[in-house]
């Protein structure tokens, strides 16, 4: 929604639209984001330079794959459950009312369900573009381009070419 005057003045969070696509992470990582529901609120009030999510974890699920950005500044505020907060630094258990900030290239972190409830936090991030993201502890890099995230292994192959050679 690009035009301004569709969007609604003001809404209840947890009634807007869920995003039809769970994850833009390629095989194998895509299947481990099925836990997660986000509604993309910034996007209904016609956002650009910053992005907001109401995002739900169930039990078992990922924030995203550990991983830093180059450019991009994150925040996270806990609206319901105990989500662990998993950094390269080690691990934190948040609760509701808590918040957590990663300034661009700074330490690598995800929020991680391990509880048997559904968590619930507004994840608030801009959109700088040539952003990267690093993932540590998975063979996976990304980059922002102009048609959105570009995945590859970390030497550089497109996923996409790998799984076709795979398949050969």
């Amino acid at each position: 929604m690009n035009d301004a005057t569709e969007a609604p003045i003001a809404l209840v969070a947890a009634e807007a639209p869920q995003r039809y696509r769970r994850s833009n992470y390629p095989e194998p990582f895509f299947s481990r984001m099925g836990g997660r529901t986000k509604r993309p609120l910034g996007d209904l009030f016609g956002l650009r330079n910053f992005g907001v999510n109401l995002t739900t974890l169930a039990p078992g699920g990922e924030s995203a794959l550990l991983h830093p950005h180059s450019r991009q500044d994150e925040f996270v505020y806990i609206v319901d459950g105990t989500p662990t907060l998993v950094t390269d630094r080690g691990e934190v258990e948040l609760s509701r009312g808590m918040v957590a900030g990663f300034p661009a290239g700074g330490i690598a972190h995800q929020l991680v369900n391990r509880t048997g409830r559904d968590v619930t936090y507004l994840e608030i991030g801009d959109r700088t573009p040539g952003d990267e993201g690093e993932y540590p502890a998975d063979d996976l890099k990304a980059v922002l381009g102009a048609a959105g995230w570009v995945f590859t292994h970390k030497d550089g192959t497109p996923y996409e070419q790998a799984q076709a050679e795979a398949e050969r």
